[in-house]
């Protein structure tokens, strides 16, 4: 039925007064963050600066503490549990294989039976009624950004490291926490970060704490897991990033474990600046490739990455690639890696270079999707946690919160526990992804104005990064 003229203009009527209505409801004004202990100064913009979103950067950065969580907690299953060798040394036949994901993990190497009930390989994930418990590859990060944010810095002191270290972190005569035997003390530290925090306890100060002299262990992991996130306080300048990771990477590390870690600060640096147009998969392949500029040429981990990514495009499975890349460098001692042999305990399982392998195996063939990556980093062996969560930060980042729940199709808490493992925080230690983006933000916007010469520009909540 047709309608009148008469109700014609009375529809049209209603609809225009709607949409007045409604375009004069007092729209949502973003907060804006910005640190109070920070005087903003005025800057001249030039065509030529990065313009970064601080908003998406904020969101980013909460994606970077959950992505890290995720996998952690995943890959922590089946740490381990495979660390080469068959047998004792090697815990059963061989590696894991992506046969393997959905069923009963192994006993880990400190392990003779897993627990009755068994644990499923499977992605662990904390719904929105929980809390994510810190582990030693958000524990330190946690702190760094703690004590950096605390002291209203750019780039912390030999000082203020370790007042840092000795009060957050506890030593087995002062732990409240227990091991797994149900007695001995826990303090949740080991190899290089045991070993710095014992000569801290002396009066050692960074970065002597770290120097093959004093720390045998310094080229195992650890810088590794604890540094990444000063990339993230640097977007989209490396040299910077680089300046203010130094002396935290140091405190544990030298040589192929200070470059690996120099390796994952640039890759999180430049992840604020990736091509947003081009895949998740190129996106990080263009990352891994312009930090594979900054590893000294003839070193281990340069020759690991070489390997791996001529093997991935080869087409090799990730199997093959994770296996001889085992054969070539444990066994073989491939460049000159003997880790296998230097370690009569669990044959350099902890060591920075097959674990830097056996991340890139991770990094590869999972091509940017963040499902895909953690299930490899999970089943690739060795300390299969920290090269896991290493790129669930990243991609975590590059993706943010939604993505990263859409992915998993689920809403995630967004609490963290940080004294689950330290102590000393504020909030009896519970905090939530939100103030720690926020937190990361004050940091940048410091970093930004003073380390770059950049500006922060709160009208527009934006970044202007001068390029170096």
């Amino acid at each position: 039925m047709l309608k009148s003229p008469k109700t014609t203009v009375w529809i049209s009527l209603t609809f225009s007064i709607f949409i007045l209505i409604a375009c004069s409801k007092p729209q949502e004004k973003e907060t804006i963050i910005s640190n109070p202990n920070l005087s903003y100064k005025k800057y001249k913009p030039s065509p030529a600066d990065q313009i970064i979103s601080r908003s998406k950067y904020a969101d980013q950065l909460y994606g970077f503490w959950l992505g890290q969580c995720i996998a952690n907690w995943t890959g922590l299953i089946t740490e381990m549990d495979k660390i080469g060798g068959e047998g004792k040394d090697g815990k059963g036949a061989g590696f894991y294989t992506r046969e393997n994901w959905g069923g009963l993990d192994q006993p880990a190497i400190w392990e003779d039976t897993v627990p009755e009930y068994g644990r499923k390989i499977d992605f662990v994930l904390i719904g929105e009624d929980s809390i994510w418990g810190a582990d030693d590859d958000t524990d330190i990060e946690y702190m760094y950004q703690y004590l950096t944010f605390q002291h209203q810095t750019t780039q912390l002191s030999p000082e203020q490291i370790r007042d840092g270290w000795l009060k957050h972190i506890y030593s087995d005569e002062n732990t409240p926490f227990i091991g797994k035997d149900g007695k001995s003390p826990e303090n949740y530290l080991w190899v290089s970060n045991q070993r710095a925090h014992d000569l801290m306890r002396e009066g050692m100060l960074p970065p002597a704490t770290g120097s093959p002299e004093n720390n045998p262990d310094y080229e195992m992991i650890d810088a590794q897991l604890t540094t990444e996130i000063f990339g993230l306080f640097a977007p989209g300048r490396p040299d910077i990033a680089l300046e203010i990771a130094s002396l935290p990477i140091q405190t544990t590390a030298r040589e192929n474990a200070e470059w690996a870690s120099q390796f994952y600060v640039v890759m999180h640096s430049l992840a604020a600046t990736v091509d947003t147009t081009k895949s998740l998969k190129d996106q990080v392949f263009g990352l891994a490739k312009a930090a594979r500029a900054y590893l000294p040429a003839e070193s281990q981990v340069a020759s690991m990455y070489d390997f791996v990514w001529e093997s991935y495009q080869q087409g090799k499975p990730w199997e093959e690639t994770r296996d001889s890349l085992h054969t070539l460098y444990q066994i073989q001692k491939k460049d000159g890696y003997e880790w296998y042999y230097k370690d009569p305990a669990c044959h350099g399982c902890f060591a920075s270079g097959i674990n830097f392998g056996a991340g890139l195996v991770s990094l590869f063939y999972g091509e940017g999707d963040l499902k895909e990556t953690i299930k490899i980093g999970t089943l690739a062996g060795w300390d299969s946690d920290n090269p896991t969560a290493t790129w669930g930060g990243l991609i975590g980042f590059l993706i943010g919160k939604e993505g990263i729940e859409k992915a998993f199709g689920q809403k995630l808490s967004n609490r963290f526990y940080i004294h689950r493992t330290r102590g000393g925080f504020p909030n009896d230690g519970v905090d939530t992804f939100e103030n720690m983006a926020e937190t990361g933000i004050m940091i940048v916007d410091r970093v930004v104005q003073e380390r770059m010469n950049g500006g922060v520009d709160l009208e527009n909540n934006r970044y202007l990064i001068p390029k170096n």
